[in-house]
């Protein structure tokens, strides 16, 4: 009967252990996903101040 409990645990530790690989993994895909998303959002306003520059420098020159 100990053996029995024994391995029960074992079977429900290896389960968390695994269900937890894949969460630590999920987790760093979201992350990679989420700094890619805030890159970009950045480059875009970046490239939007940059014209904004540029145009308001053109149009004091004229």
């Amino acid at each position: 009967m100990w053996k029995y409990l024994l391995e029960s645990f074992a079977s429900e530790m290896a389960a968390r252990m695994v269900a937890m690989e894949n969460a630590t993994e999920n987790a760093g895909e979201m992350i990679r996903s989420l700094k890619l998303q805030f890159n970009k959002a950045r480059q875009a306003s970046i490239t939007t101040e940059m014209l904004e520059i540029v145009g308001g420098a053109e149009a004091l020159a004229k």
